[in-house]
């Protein structure tokens, strides 16, 4: 994954892209103007849970709703830049039985928020 890993928490990795990064396309090439994927400076968000740890999709969809709804919450404490949220490993299925349970949400708000506050004093 390309960018910087600004901050970790037990399930939870935040990843950030400089939007005005310049890079060369070659070895002997001289660095180019930066691809036009975002075309406003602003801050950037998205959610990455994959599979592997999230086997249901309900489940996904839970978890990168918590994301997108804490991540407006800090969008003031960031500069601006493209961040990726990334699950980078599972919640325990004994402990967490129900794919929507509000224990989950809870313990996953709890975690991004703990994220997000890490990632504003990284930034």
């Amino acid at each position: 994954m390309a960018g910087t890993i600004i901050a970790k928490t037990q399930h939870f990795a935040l990843h950030r892209s400089w939007l005005d990064s310049r890079r060369p396309v070659s070895k002997n090439a001289e660095l180019v103007e930066p691809d036009k994927l975002f075309r406003q400076q602003d801050i950037w968000i998205g959610a990455m849970v994959p599979k592997r740890w999230a086997k249901r999709a309900v489940t996904r969809n839970a978890i990168k709703r918590q994301i997108y709804t804490v991540s407006a919450d800090f969008s003031q404490s960031y500069p601006q830049a493209a961040f990726v949220v990334r699950l980078r490993s599972g919640f325990v299925r004994t402990e967490f039985t129900s794919a929507v349970s509000n224990q989950l949400k809870l313990a996953v708000r709890h975690e991004i928020q703990s994220l997000m506050q890490a990632g504003a004093k990284a930034a």
